[in-house]
């Protein structure tokens, strides 16, 4: 094949949060073409296979990959603008955040609350990236991607993709069968922001004007930046896969069984029809665990309780352990069991 392929690379320096075994095969792909050559070879060779975008939700296994690893680094943006609407179209190894400021320095809204999140492009639609309250989904139109059971290169709609909270078709009933290779947003020409959501609404609280996109994509920014959530070099809180756990949904009758547990009131927010979603941030401070508690190598960001973060040397078995013991007491006091949201690769979960 015409891609190199490089052996026992190691994927620690590749994520943010630091940690990580080697993978036994490596490729970047730069081109559609090279990533199908990437699957084929691995196929050929019965390797198992992951896609790697920008590995800011991951967490490696200490002893590393034994199949192939395809890095999609496939570049470019176009833009084509129809009345109120324009259509973005962004190759996946675009960058998130930048792309986001793009979009908001040409007055385009829809993604300006999911500011500062780091990664890739590619990896939206597989989690359906959501902060602040908005959602990938709410703007994404389609999804360009190889279908390796068809081996062919196809088009999915939103409507195909089956979004729901921080899940989509690519990381549940069809997980490793899709990979992909572009993302169609449709964005609001000169929209107003959104300031649905209170911590962003709260910014603005003191404001006689609407704030424009610029100020809620700074306001966000520094939210998250408070929260250790925002990637800032030599900050150790950022060594981590940013909200280490998703937010809780629960019905009505779990939602009244927690508040009556908990003995206060419970942070709730709307989700679908008859479902409850709550704060995994406030479940685990209210099970005892405090900003900046540690294990050994691993701890609580000491900004905000939902990261885990890598204070330096640690293993992914570090990070298990903290976690499960965060599970573990969240489950005890309140009846809930927290989900990780990030990938974890080569470990059993």
């Amino acid at each position: 094949m015409k891609a190199l392929i490089h052996e026992n690379v190691a994927l620690a320096p590749l994520t943010t949060f630091g940690i990580g075994g080697p993978a036994r095969y490596f490729i970047d792909a730069a081109g559609e073409e090279t990533v199908v050559e990437s699957i084929q070879f691995a196929k050929e060779k019965n390797l198992p296979l992951f896609v790697l975008g920008g590995g800011s939700n991951l967490l490696v296994a200490d002893a590393g990959f034994p199949g192939l690893v395809i890095r999609i680094g496939i570049k470019g943006i176009e833009w084509h603008s129809d009345r109120d609407k324009t259509s973005v179209r962004s190759a996946a190894g675009e960058e998130w955040d930048p792309l986001v400021a793009l979009c908001v320095e040409r007055n385009l809204a829809g993604v300006e609350c999911l500011s500062g999140i780091p990664g890739s492009v590619g990896g939206t639609p597989v989690q359906n990236v959501g902060a602040y309250g908005q959602e990938v989904s709410e703007v994404l139109t389609s999804v360009r991607a190889y279908d390796r059971h068809a081996d062919a290169i196809i088009e999915l709609s939103r409507e195909q993709c089956r979004f729901s909270y921080r899940t989509s078709l690519f990381n549940t009933i069809a997980k490793d069968r899709y990979v992909v290779l572009q993302v169609r947003y449709s964005l609001t020409n000169h929209g107003a922001p959104s300031i649905r959501y209170p911590e962003v609404e709260h910014e603005f609280e003191t404001r006689t004007t609407p704030p424009t996109l610029a100020e809620v994509r700074t306001a966000v920014r520094g939210i998250r930046a408070r929260k250790a959530m925002l990637l800032i070099g030599g900050d150790p809180d950022c060594r981590s896969a940013g909200s280490f756990f998703k937010n809780p949904i629960v019905t009505e009758a779990q939602f009244t069984e927690l508040q009556t547990r908990a003995g206060a009131n419970v942070p709730r927010y709307p989700a679908s029809p008859g479902k409850v979603k709550t704060a995994a941030a406030w479940l685990i401070e209210h099970a005892g665990f405090a900003k900046g508690y540690s294990i050994g190598p691993v701890g609580l960001s000491t900004k905000h309780t939902l990261a885990l973060v890598n204070k330096g040397g640690a293993r992914a078995e570090d990070v298990l352990r903290l976690a499960r013991e965060v599970q573990t007491r969240v489950q005890d006091k309140f009846g809930i069991r927290l989900a990780p949201e990030p990938v974890f690769l080569g470990i059993d979960n």
